[in-house]
């Protein structure tokens, strides 16, 4: 299937499940915890797709790979953040486990993507 659209992305769909997901899980946290740990894991998953659409606009594959790769970065950040939340109390293990699959499959799928660009570009240069 031809990409024609970030939106054709796996990574950016899953990106925005992961955002809804997160979104939903922390309208139950406490109101004291709005600019703190619930902004702050909200801001850090809407940046996964959010990235991917930015790195897929981007003129270049190195650029697209940047992009990518600072989604890794957002999605370990809510991995983090979401554990830190089950050792304070505010969800439990059960609570977050749709969040934490969803970003076991982001991450695997970042990183095949990532592969696969780097392997067409080192192919382009030869």
């Amino acid at each position: 299937m031809a990409i024609s659209s970030y939106r054709d992305l796996d990574a950016w769909k899953l990106g925005v499940d992961i955002a809804a997901t997160v979104y939903e899980l922390t309208r139950s946290w406490p109101g004291e915890e709005r600019f703190g740990l619930t902004s702050q894991v909200r801001r850090s998953a809407v940046s996964i797709a959010s990235n991917v659409a930015e790195g897929h606009g981007r003129e270049s594959t190195a650029d697209f790979v940047r992009c990518l790769r600072i989604a890794q970065g957002s999605l370990k950040e809510v991995e983090t953040q979401l554990c830190i939340a089950v050792r304070v109390g505010l969800s439990d293990s059960s609570g977050i486990a749709g969040a934490a699959d969803l970003c076991d499959r982001a991450g695997r799928v970042l990183r095949a993507l990532i592969r696969s660009l780097q392997t067409k570009e080192r192919a382009r240069e030869q």
